[in-house]
């Protein structure tokens, strides 16, 4: 059996990609993998070293997106060490990114949520995922 080699690009539009990048890149450690500007479209693609996802964060020239259509619009990223999730809170706090309620109170209990320039959320959260 073969192994097959998978990634994911979450792609979302943003009104604000400036912005985002000192969020996702000094806050959460993400790397620019690719900037483009063509078509009527400037973006960005993120990712890490070591995960097979990135996030694509796109602008229609003359296009107003909004904000997130909603608090439940999440990304949560799953720290099962302690001091690496302490590390990743603390670089948010180095960039002054203030944690927000949650609006679901299950993220509260191991968990920190920040919310983006689009007003999309992040959680880090403390455990590992559990089927």
């Amino acid at each position: 059996m073969s192994t097959i080699n998978q990634q994911i690009r979450i792609a979302r539009p943003s009104d604000n990609i400036d912005d985002l990048k000192k969020f996702y890149i000094d806050g959460l450690g993400f790397k620019i993998i690719s900037e483009f500007d063509l078509d009527g479209y400037r973006g960005m693609i993120l990712g890490h070293e070591r995960h097979g996802y990135h996030l694509e964060f796109l602008q229609e020239y003359g296009i107003h997106y909004g904000k997130a259509p909603s608090h439940e619009h999440l990304l949560v990223f799953y720290f099962s060490d302690v001091s690496a999730w302490q590390s990743a809170v603390a670089c948010m706090s180095r960039i002054g990114a203030l944690p927000v309620e949650s609006h679901n109170p299950y993220w509260v209990q191991y968990g920190v949520t920040y919310e983006d320039a689009d007003g999309y959320r992040v959680v880090l959260q403390n455990s590992r995922w559990k089927r």
